[in-house]
């Protein structure tokens, strides 16, 4: 197995035993921290986009490269796709082939454009978090999603949510965490592409031999 493919190490061994103590502090108090003017921005951008076209939204939440969204965007032509992602340099990776027309590419802090479509009343009809950094160290559970002050921003966007992850502690958090919220999953479960590789990381683990999981969840707002 390569360097870059290595499994994940981390000194815990099942969920973390202050999942539910954060989770819970979070759910009860609102996310105060204004979002940056260069979100602001892209948030705008974004909406006079998807305002020339009435369809149904789906966001790719920290794309990379976005790989993965424009296969989402291929597979779903009914809908606008809204990748995001903060990194410039990612974002700026040349493909042969042009975006496709319903696919729109942001540069944004995902917990600010959370906020923004929040607040703008928004309703995704699915979003990906495909592959987040798991933050593996027990110190560094703050910075995961699911224990993130802005998983309730992230919850209050709805539609059918998918997470994977190639550590299965994460995906087992986050199903915990959704359930706190009171909130439906599939729970942790094992998660076959068939060699139909969504991202990068995804077929990088795949090919290395390691297992990914995912969790389902219709969020209801």
């Amino acid at each position: 197995m390569s360097a870059d493919s290595r499994e994940i190490y981390s000194n815990q061994t099942g969920i973390h035993d202050n999942l539910q103590k954060v989770v819970l502090r979070h759910l009860q108090s609102p996310f105060l921290k204004p979002p940056a003017q260069h979100t602001i921005d892209a948030f705008e951008a974004v909406t006079r986009t998807i305002a020339t076209e009435s369809k149904p939204l789906i966001m790719d939440s920290c794309c990379g490269t976005g790989t993965s969204s424009r296969l989402i965007a291929e597979e779903n032509p009914h809908a606008w796709v809204i990748g995001l992602d903060r990194s410039s340099k990612r974002l700026g990776k040349e493909y042969e082939d042009k975006l496709p027309d319903n696919l729109i590419m942001a540069q944004a802090d995902c917990v600010d454009f959370w906020k923004l479509a929040k607040e703008a009343n928004w309703t995704l009809e699915k979003h990906f978090l495909l592959y987040p950094n798991p933050y593996p160290k027990s110190v560094q559970l703050k910075y995961r999603w699911h224990a993130h002050p802005a998983f309730t921003d992230l919850l209050a966007l709805g539609g059918l949510l998918e997470v994977r992850s190639n550590w299965k502690i994460y995906i087992e958090e986050f199903c915990e965490a959704l359930k706190l919220a009171a909130q439906d999953s599939e729970g942790c479960e094992l998660y076959d592409p068939a060699g139909q590789y969504t991202t990068l990381f995804e077929r990088k683990y795949c090919q290395s031999g390691q297992p990914v999981y995912r969790c389902l969840s219709t969020v209801s707002r």
